[in-house]
């Protein structure tokens, strides 16, 4: 395992600890103590892979990361190919949320059957403490999209007098909310209309 090392401007590619110190060496601002060494080979010997920091002044620091690259043009190609590599990763986590966002989004005015989880206050009557209850609910209601369902249901709730206002429910875009659409055609009478959960646990949370 080598070293990279970097002071500012000022890098190179160690291949021991011994080059590494005649590194720190070569810049005359750094001043040198007994203790580098070990701590040196404290990091290079350890399994820890995150940068380690040399503190060589009130605020300035050594940057060492291991690597296994045999030269700097090697070592740069790496990080380089790492960069591109987190920034693919970046791109496709925005692409996976604009396409959920877009699904949720899309227009369709029709009927809607709805699933949420949500976590609901709930007072013990043993204990007169508050838990957090994770409670279904289920419902068919007529919305413009599977945005606007979300957005209805939570108005439901929250105005409801028997819901607690500290209870917590999901985002749209959590798991904890699934939706079909049913189409345009009509269900029923109701253009909101519960559908009772069966043989559904609740889990409390304090």
């Amino acid at each position: 395992m080598n070293l990279y090392v970097r002071y500012f401007d000022h890098e190179c590619l160690a291949k021991s600890i011994d080059e590494a110190l005649e590194f720190l060496r070569s810049i005359g601002e750094i001043k040198m103590e007994s203790n580098m060494a070990s701590r040196i080979a404290t990091f290079l010997n350890s399994s820890n892979l995150y940068p380690f920091r040399l503190k060589v002044s009130y605020s300035n620091y050594v940057l060492f990361l291991k690597t296994e690259a045999e030269t700097m043009e090697q070592f740069k190609e790496e990080q380089a190919m790492r960069k591109e590599q987190k920034a693919d990763r970046a791109v496709t986590m925005a692409e996976r949320k604009k396409n959920i966002m877009d699904a949720l989004s899309e227009q369709k005015i029709g009927w809607w059957e709805v699933f949420l989880m949500f976590k609901r206050v709930i007072t013990m009557p043993d204990t007169g403490k508050c838990q957090y209850i994770d409670t279904p609910f289920r419902v068919r209601l007529k919305a413009n999209s599977a945005l606007d369902a979300h957005l209805r249901i939570l108005e439901h709730l929250q105005n409801r007098p028997d819901i607690d206002p500290r209870s917590q429910f999901p985002s749209a875009k959590s798991d904890k909310f699934q939706y079909t659409f049913l189409g345009e055609d009509g269900t029923g009478e109701k253009e909101f209309e519960e559908m009772p959960e069966e043989n559904t646990e609740q889990t409390p949370e304090a």
